[in-house]
């Protein structure tokens, strides 16, 4: 059927005004429903716990259950690939890091942009990167563990899961003069199985792992960030074992595909933020090691600015390590 201008002209504004009315309803509405957070990691690590711990405080001030769904694989392209593809109604959101919102960017061969097609929501916690290794190797600290590698170049293997880690990884291997294995892993936990059972030698992640080194099964020997942490006083910072250059933190936040109306953004950013305020959240937060930002930087427009900075900073250092996505 082929209609009159006037007749299209009328249909095309009736169908804008229901479409922007519809769009204004859903947020007035929202939510009326379960939220789901997309975890792009393997359940038990360090993004799957800050996501379960933030996103059951959620639920109070949304009204509606949080459930969070673990899509991991190809070092969280997976699921922030899934995220972002997802209905703009705030009812499917993601929980991001430095590696699948801007690391993953420079490497991968992605059908969505880690720039573009998503809207911040809120930052939640920074954290350090500990150096742990397995409890039999033969070195008491840091400085040991770096004589003992250079003594055994290519005997030593450290498992990898982000591209970050990675990263730090590399980086040690270039401040220290040593040689190992990288041997990824689709997650922290299997990782940290094969450290305690000394499958493999070192592994450089978050906090999270800190009770192993309670129990004796795994070593700590060092942590990237500026000053020695408070549930672990007794490890050393790198700069203080004489490798200032490596200070790194990682950090965690949540994001919504691009799209989502900004009604709907304002609320979830306000749960989140309510959350993040609650005091047995924040206790078990800093239990694991991990700092909540600030409630002045709680905003999207501030982890809008930390993705494209980190973006400008990190980008042109990757490059330099010519690392391949596998």
């Amino acid at each position: 059927m082929i209609l009159p201008r006037r007749k299209f002209l009328q249909f095309a504004g009736a169908s804008t005004v229901a479409s922007a009315y519809s769009r204004v309803a859903t947020a007035q509405t929202y939510p009326t429903r379960p939220i789901t957070i997309v975890v792009p990691f393997a359940a038990g690590g360090a993004g799957d716990t800050i996501a379960r711990i933030v996103g059951e405080r959620m639920r109070g001030p949304l009204g509606q259950p949080v459930i969070i769904e673990n899509v991991a694989g190809a070092e969280g392209t997976i699921g922030a690939g899934r995220a972002a593809r997802a209905r703009p109604d705030g009812y499917t959101i993601c929980l991001g890091t430095i590696d699948t919102h801007v690391l993953n960017g420079a490497f991968y061969s992605l059908q969505y942009n880690v720039l573009d097609d998503f809207a911040p929501i809120v930052p939640l916690i920074v954290a350090p990167l500990v150096l742990f290794a397995r409890k039999s190797m033969p070195a008491r600290d840091l400085n040991e563990c770096v004589a003992w590698l250079k003594a055994n170049p290519d005997k030593a293997s450290a498992a990898v899961v982000t591209l970050g880690l990675r990263l730090v990884t590399l980086f040690f291997q270039r401040e220290t003069s040593t040689r190992f294995a990288l041997v990824p892993y689709r997650g922290g936990p299997p990782a940290v199985q094969d450290l305690a059972a000394g499958q493999i030698d070192l592994f450089i992640a978050t906090p999270l792992y800190l009770p192993l080194v309670q129990t004796g099964s795994i070593e700590a020997y060092a942590v990237t960030s500026d000053a020695r942490m408070t549930i672990a006083p007794d490890i050393p910072t790198f700069a203080e074992m004489g490798l200032p250059t490596l200070s790194y933190s990682s950090w965690f936040g949540l994001f919504a595909p691009r799209g989502v109306p900004k009604d709907v953004l304002g609320k979830l950013n306000a749960a989140a933020v309510r959350a993040l305020a609650d005091p047995a959240v924040r206790s078990r937060l800093a239990d694991l090691g991990y700092q909540v930002f600030r409630r002045e930087q709680q905003t999207p427009e501030a982890l809008g600015a930390l993705v494209k900075a980190d973006a400008e900073k990190w980008w042109p250092i990757t490059k330099q390590f010519r690392i391949k996505a596998e």
